[in-house]
């Protein structure tokens, strides 16, 4: 398995990534005019900006960049500051709009589609203050009159504005006199805007658009030998009428307009045979952020590379290429690389023993990122980490989010691209997918073993094969005859289904939905703003919704009602593919970029956004389609940004039944946690090949302990239900699914923690444990929530004579999940633990208390009634605490307070339930009908319920495990209670 890597652009081969790389801007900026703003006080309003206004406002005068030898022109900006209560700041950069001389439009940009509004509350209390020494020993200003301070967020935060000799922004934290972030401090601050550009003219370079393409796409020269195509395949590569496909090329040319690498593809730009006609010319905008006295940057998803991010630029580097950030269909994507994925996250976090801080550059068009570590360079004059934006268009516009604390930072986050949707319960069962389960005897058959087996699963998915001739809403009648007698036998036995819709549309006039996508004109067109776009995908000639255009949203959302999705319950969600969006013959596997929106806004300004916003409208459909609007939807999506953990789950796309993607799968994870989001897992098994027992097996036990826990194959694999590797994986497959099930009350719980808190599910292990710098690069262990430490096993071979170097901090005991006793660690905090193939190295954390439902059911419909367990894990003090969040675990009645939280803990061997509930819910069932206490130091004389005659309880203690069992304790979680232990 191999990507065709000569299909996907490099930085070399991308004109603005170029010319950010190897050459200086043209410009640099001072600052003048610096004037604080009042409260609501609106000057030069830019019609896309939402919330809080600027509190500060400036000009930045372009000069001339001495070792620059263009000459071009060169435009002023506008400078505008906005500090949030939270703690946050944005640095926005435009052009000066209210020149028409100079601009002739204003850049599109998105705060309404991708922006937390609600919760970005302006910070009341800004105030310019002295630039202090301190500050002034950190940054060295060029004159005390160059340097102005803003202090912000009850006096804890200052953002320092240099002016001259050119523009740089210092974040500080006033409290431990850190300097938290600095913001074009190398000068790097590009701001691109065409006209700057059109004195090439009288400079002799030749900008006419010299390559033609004809009419379908295709060059001039026939690279398909006069063989007439049928069709693309997902890899882009063509189908002809003879059963044959076109070959991949080994090389292609490497074409400049006029040999300047520099001016090349300002105007107009080619890669392959497509061509981008640039008709504003070159737009880009970027900029250095530096982190000072910081060795470890994390974020940027997706990748298939460590969590950690590796360096690109300076000696040493480990990636000659930068990170890049396009949303892409990439067909067998290879590990360790930065080439884009199907999502992109333009969040970088920094992390040290003393901080942990957060740059989000909020432009969603192409952007490629450099990592330099600044500790090793002998000339750099600064300790820590450099990174380096370079976007081709949009504006500049900067969150800095300050910490310090990683709970801080993610609160920080979540106020301004909002917080995670909890899902319904069934979600976070096990998924059973295939591309494609083949017609209604294979759902019921497939079902019926899941039955006759005893193995709990939640939700079993169609893919493209169910419709009619690819024609999303509808079903093949050969196959699907009876679609919701199917749905209703699934949703009788607690399962529901997911059905695969995706953003092309068949162009075919008798498809209902393009005939009225047609009709209403609600199509992306081509670069002549009249016609539809028509690019290729699994129905063959398709058009592609207008996701950006609100209207076309709430029009999409309307075709999920029952009456219209004929064949649909509402036990049927929904999983959104190929939008990044995937165009089998266009550039990269997409859209070209000069196509248009119904705004007449091009393709580049909004690429990365469509995958998120074709997700949203899909999940405001599933809430829409049902009377009431009170059902949470469930809908996957393979492409993201910033903010999509509002709408969904997602998956880390096609990936290969292979122990590396095994391995690769949790820094993957991991990555998306940073970037904020929680719901997220990776492919079961591997989507292409075979996985064996072993590897299906391990994979498994991984995949119950992340966060969304999904089976998936494709249609040229094998079978591999989990019956199919023969009756002892069998046993292994459903114990690991089993454990999964068991923890659903405290993975929900911790849902709704990250929710609350903004705090990922399955966490790095410095986000807890953020002063051992021991957990900084560790990315093949993690946390779900701060409770449960989970490190799987990602070798062949690995047998019970094998052990797993586990690292467990030393602030806890950590108890062995299985063994439930306490995990034996070295003077470096290594525990050693038995690979056997029945085993997965879980451990519960010292001081928490974790609540299970231990009946084996096979949905978690019916697991609703059923009791509780609690397992207790002392810590050395012999204290534990934790809680359980309930709801009813389906409908939105949660935001209207319908829910309750029990706190339990424990401290002088006395354990204690505190119910809190504003609108005293109580749901069904509720019962604890068992206690675990591991690391119970002796045998307790007797066992009762405080303030209740004859309630001594049934418990039994071993002393060498030091595990006591207290059993029917005949209590329940929506009361208050206290538990006596009597230890003498």
């Amino acid at each position: 398995m191999a990507v065709d890597r000569k299909k996907f652009r490099t930085c070399d081969q991308t004109s603005f990534c170029r010319r950010h790389r190897n050459h200086k801007p043209i410009s640099r900026y001072t600052v003048t005019n610096i004037r604080q703003l009042q409260q609501n006080e609106r000057v030069h309003y830019d019609e896309y900006v939402k919330g809080p206004t600027a509190s500060v406002m400036a000009d930045l005068v372009a000069h001339s960049n001495g070792d620059v030898k263009h000459g071009f022109g060169r435009s002023n900006l506008v400078l505008n500051l906005y500090f949030l209560e939270s703690g946050v700041s944005r640095i926005r950069i435009t052009p000066n709009y209210h020149d028409p001389e100079i601009v002739s439009r204003v850049r599109p940009t998105y705060d309404a589609e991708v922006l937390n509004v609600e919760e970005m509350v302006g910070a009341s209390d800004v105030k310019e203050v002295p630039c202090s020494d301190w500050m002034k020993a950190m940054v060295s200003p060029h004159s005390e009159d160059s340097c102005t301070v803003f202090q912000y967020a009850g006096d804890r935060f200052g953002l320092m504005l240099l002016s001259e000799p050119y523009m740089e922004i210092h974040l500080f934290d006033l409290e431990t006199q850190q300097q938290l972030m600095s913001v074009n401090s190398d000068s790097l601050l590009y701001f691109e805007q065409g006209q700057d550009f059109k004195v090439m003219n009288d400079q002799d370079v030749d900008i006419q658009r010299k390559l033609t393409v004809e009419e379908d796409g295709e060059s001039n020269d026939d690279r398909h030998g006069g063989k007439k195509i049928v069709g693309y395949w997902e890899d882009g590569l063509a189908i002809y009428e003879d059963g044959s496909r076109e070959e991949k090329r080994v090389e292609i040319e490497d074409t400049f307009l006029n040999g300047n690498e520099y001016t090349d593809g300002m105007f107009e730009e080619k890669f392959q045979e497509h061509v981008d006609s640039k008709p504003f010319g070159p737009a880009s905008v970027g900029v250095d952020i530096v982190f000072p006295n910081s060795s470890h940057l994390y974020g940027l998803p997706e990748h298939a590379s460590s969590t950690q991010l590796k360096t690109t630029l300076g000696d040493g580097a480990e990636y000659k290429e930068p990170y890049r950030l396009y949303n892409l269909d990439v067909f067998e994507y290879e590990l360790d690389e930065t080439m884009a994925l199907y999502g992109a996250i333009p969040l970088i976090v920094s992390h040290t023993a003393k901080s942990t801080v957060g740059a989000f550059w909020f432009n969603p068009t192409e952007t490629f990122v450099d990592v330099v570590d600044l500790n090793d360079s002998a000339n750099s004059g600064t300790n820590g980490m450099k990174s380096t934006w370079m976007s081709e268009s949009g504006v500049f516009d900067l969150f800095l989010l300050p910490g310090s604390s990683p709970r801080d930072l993610y609160a920080q986050y979540a106020t301004i691209t909002g917080r995670l949707e909890l899902p319904p319960i069934f979600a976070l069962g096990y998924h059973q997918c295939r591309w494609n389960y083949k017609d209604e005897r294979d759902v019921y058959e497939v079902h019926g073993k899941f039955e006759e087996y005893d193995y709990p699963y939640d939700v079993l998915w169609l893919d493209i094969e169910h419709t009619d001739g690819k024609r999303y809403f509808t079903w093949d009648n050969r196959y699907f005859p009876n679609p919701i007698e199917m749905q209703n036998h699934l949703s009788k036995q607690g399962r529901r289904m997911v059905t695969i819709i995706d953003p092309h549309i068949k162009r075919d006039n008798n498809y209902r939905i393009h005939h009225e996508a047609t009709k209403l004109g609600l199509y992306i067109k081509k670069n002549d703003g009249k016609s539809d776009y028509d690019g290729w995908c699994w129905p063959g000639s398709s058009s592609y919704l207008d996701f950006t255009d609100s209207s076309v949203r709430q029009w999409w959302s309307k075709q999920f009602a029952y009456s219209k999705y004929e064949g649909s319950t509402s036990s049927l969600f929904t999983w959104n593919d190929m939008n990044e969006p995937s165009v089998f013959n266009g550039p990269e596997v997409s859209m070209q970029k000069d196509l248009l929106n119904l705004a007449g806004v091009e393709h580049r300004e909004w690429h990365n956004l469509y995958g998120m916003l074709f997700h949203r409208a899909t999940s405001e459909g599933l809430i829409l389609r049902n009377e009431n609007k009170n059902v949470r939807p469930f809908v996957l999506s393979r492409s993201f940004f910033a903010g999509s953990q509002r709408f969904g789950a997602i998956w880390t796309g096609d990936n290969e039944s292979s122990w590396s993607h095994l391995a690769i799968a949790a820094p993957m994870l991991l990555s998306l946690n940073v970037g904020g989001l929680s719901f997220v897992g990776a492919d079961v098994g591997g989507f292409f090949g075979n996985p064996d027992a072993e590897l299906m097996t391990r994979w498994v036990q991984a995949g119950a302990y992340q966060p969304f826990f999904r089976g998936h194959a494709h249609h040229d694999s094998q079978r591999r239900e989990p019956w199919v590797f023969g009756d002892e994986t069998l046993k292994l497959l459903r114990s690991a699914t089993a454990a999964r099930y068991a923890l659903l009350p405290y993975w929900y719980t911790t849902f709704h923690e990250a929710r609350v808190t903004g705090m990922p599910v399955m966490r790095t292990m410095w986000m807890e444990y953020p002063n051992d710098e021991k957990t900084f690069s560790i990315d093949d262990q993690w946390l779900i929530g701060s409770d449960l430490l989970v490190k799987p096993i990602t070798r062949p071979g690995a047998t019970s004579s094998h052990l797993m170097v586990v690292y467990l901090p030393s602030q806890h005991v950590w108890y062995d999940a299985d063994t439930m006793t306490a995990a034996v660690v070295d003077n470096q905090n290594l525990s050693f633990i038995s690979c056997a193939i029945d085993k997965i190295p879980v451990f519960q954390r010292g001081g928490s208390i974790i609540s299970r439902k231990l009946r084996l059911r096979r949905s978690t419909e019916m697991m609703k009634a059923d009791p509780f367990t609690l397992y207790i894990a002392l810590d050395a003090e012999y204290k534990a605490n934790g809680n359980l969040y309930l709801d009813d675990e389906h409908s939105f009645d949660f935001q209207r307070g319908h829910y309750g939280s029990a706190s339990f803990a424990i401290e002088d061997f006395v354990l204690s339930n505190k119910y809190s509930s504003s609108t005293n819910y109580k749901g069904k069932g509720g019962e604890i009908e068992r206690i675990v206490i591991m690391g119970m130091p002796r045998l307790p004389a007797r066992v009762y319920i405080e303030d209740k005659e004859q309630s001594e309880m049934m418990f039994s203690y071993d002393e060498k495990t030091q595990i006591l069992v207290i059993r029917k304790p005949d209590v329940i979680v929506y009361d208050d209670w206290k538990i006596s232990l009597e230890v003498n």
